[in-house]
């Protein structure tokens, strides 16, 4: 079952995720205490034998064994960090994806329920058949790709059995021979009895239709995409790539972390311990994100963070029958409410909420700034003359500034000239056409 722990960090406060760090299931603790235990015991068994049974020149040979192996496990020769963080990124993003992609039948529950129409037994048969179409296609694709709900329905008699399918429904299924999975079947079903419905007038336009048939297909393509996330992985090139870095370092930290006589002057040797500390932290570290990887990268098992495939299966066919059987043209009578007759109202606050009523109301980031005395005083415009940027004023190309009587001036000029020369032209037009009347 998914563990949840979203209340209790609700609220940011002291110790809040401490907390968290104590609970055993769904922790870290649980998916790694038998790697951890199988790691301290063969480091303390290399230990012991370098101690107590090795000869002083076997013990020589150790050492500079374990030199050499701590040379690699102190620099970047294994890049550990590099492979686990892009592969858990990607593990992640493809997890995110399955959920999003999972068929929940809640968009075409609202359609059936408001355009498959009928309060007579044929209406409700319509209805109830559709959305039992629509689940019994997310259960066979859930039962090609989920260990969970594969155990809970092994044949398809058992679907048979939990009223997912009729009898006549299985014969029709088995006797289509295909050789990829027909968990479309059921879908196609669905087109053809929207079909008749609509030929018998209880679905009342084509628009209405074409709705019922765009929410199907939005659904068939969820289920589509959960397939294909099952038929394609993470290519297992990479992921064997990640499993092998991650156990050689750890393989050379073995016998490259071990404590050696401090007598011998090594260097980094001063102290002789037999606890690995900080190894043992890092290996907590690096394995425990490995684990992350491995958790995720398939959501459908039946890990503790896996996803409830059986209860949303179960939640589906409820709500889904609920809402285009019971609640169908199921209202409560309208009236008016409590508020119609009060422009401004404000809705009730609890006793342990009220303080926020004191709270002002958001309006805008500069709303309160504080603003000075010039920000406050209007600019008059004076009545000094206003000057223009005038091209080609002189000889040369660069523009020079005129005053506004100047730049006025001129512009009375041209309309003046454009004014004379137009008149001059009407005169002569109207010259030509008397001498050739």
């Amino acid at each position: 079952m998914t563990v949840s722990y979203t209340l209790e960090v609700a609220n940011a406060r002291f110790g809040g995720f401490s907390r968290l760090l104590f609970r055993w299931r769904g922790s870290i603790y649980r998916l790694l205490y038998k790697e951890f235990l199988v790691f301290c015991g063969v480091y303390l068994f290399f230990s012991l034998i370098y101690r107590f049974t090795l000869t002083p020149n076997q013990q020589d040979l150790f050492e500079r064994v374990a030199l050499y192996c701590d040379r690699f496990t102190n620099t970047n020769f294994i890049p550990v960090l590099f492979v686990l963080g892009f592969y858990v990124t990607l593990a992640f993003n493809r997890w995110w994806g399955q959920y999003t992609s999972f068929p929940l039948p809640d968009d075409l529950m609202m359609v059936v329920s408001g355009n498959v129409h009928g309060g007579d037994e044929r209406g409700r048969l319509l209805r109830r058949t559709l959305m039992r179409y629509a689940n019994l296609s997310s259960v066979l694709i859930l039962r090609s790709i989920s260990t969970r709900v594969r155990k809970r329905f092994p044949t398809l008699e058992h679907i048979v059995e939990a009223g997912f399918m009729t009898t006549q429904e299985l014969n029709k299924f088995e006797s289509l021979h295909s050789d990829f999975n027909k968990y479309w079947m059921p879908l196609t079903w669905f087109t053809n009895l929207a079909s008749r419905a609509r030929e018998e007038g209880r679905v009342r336009d084509d628009i209405a239709l074409r709705l019922l048939m765009d929410e199907l297909n939005k659904y068939r393509a969820k289920c589509s995409l959960l397939f294909h996330y099952d038929w394609i992985s993470i290519p297992l090139v990479y992921t064997q790539v990640v499993t092998i870095a991650v156990y050689s370092f750890f393989a050379f930290c073995v016998i490259g972390r071990q404590f050696l006589n401090p007598a011998k002057g090594y260097s980094d040797h001063k102290i002789d311990m037999y606890v690995p500390v900080f190894t043992l932290m890092q290996f907590f570290f690096y394995t425990g994100w490995l684990k992350v990887g491995e958790l995720i990268i398939n959501p459908f098992g039946e890990d503790d963070d896996d996803f409830e495939t059986n209860q949303l299966i179960d939640r589906n066919i409820q709500v889904s029958m609920l809402a285009v059987d019971d609640m169908y043209q199921n209202l409560a009578p309208i009236v008016k409410d409590k508020y119609w007759k009060q422009r401004h109202f404000s809705v009730p606050y609890t006793v342990s909420t009220a303080a926020e009523t004191l709270r002002p109301a958001f309006q805008g980031s500069t709303f309160d700034m504080r603003v000075s005395t010039e920000d406050l005083e209007i600019h008059q415009q004076t009545d000094a003359p206003k000057q223009y940027l005038r091209q080609g004023c002189h000889t040369g190309s660069l523009p020079c500034l005129l005053d506004e009587s100047t730049f006025l001036n001129r512009e009375d000029e041209v309309h003046e000239a454009n004014g004379t020369n137009r008149k001059s032209q009407d005169k002569a037009v109207f010259k030509v056409s008397v001498e050739h009347h």
